[in-house]
């Protein structure tokens, strides 16, 4: 009976862990995502692509198709927000954020942007992984 006792200790100590694990990741993503929106709405494009993969694999399919690489990414959003007008105030509504694997999540939502030059909402999924400690998007797309 000790012995049972004792494994389910363990087994819920380990099942305990992993949702706290899996809590902390979404909390983590979360921040990056706050980060970005404060970015965003500062219209400071450098430091809102801070939560991206700053990599030649980073992929960004948008409206006019697929961007390939953060740069590439970097600059697509600086054509087309170039000033605080363009950008305005940005929230979000996150809608799931779900484990894909171990390091991984899939975060899927409503961006919704108040600005000067006219409203605009729309929806995206966005995935990201966590990369030298650190939780970056290697996947976004937006409409």
């Amino acid at each position: 009976m000790k012995k049972l006792l004792i494994l389910l200790c363990f087994i819920s100590i380990f099942t305990g862990y992993s949702q706290t694990s899996e809590e902390q990741d979404k909390k983590a993503i979360l921040k990056v995502l706050k980060k970005q929106r404060l970015a965003w709405s500062d219209n400071n494009i450098e430091a809102f692509m801070e939560g991206y993969w700053k990599n030649d694999s980073l992929k960004f399919y948008g409206s006019n198709g697929v961007t390939y690489g953060w740069e590439n990414t970097f600059d697509r959003y600086e054509k087309a927000y170039p000033t605080k007008a363009h950008t305005g105030k940005l929230n979000y509504r996150i809608n799931a954020i779900t484990k894909i694997t171990e390091g991984a999540y899939y975060v899927m939502g409503e961006y919704h942007l108040k600005r000067e030059v006219g409203n605009a909402d729309g929806i995206f999924m966005i995935i990201l992984k966590k990369i030298n400690g650190k939780w970056k998007i290697i996947a976004d797309t937006s409409n």
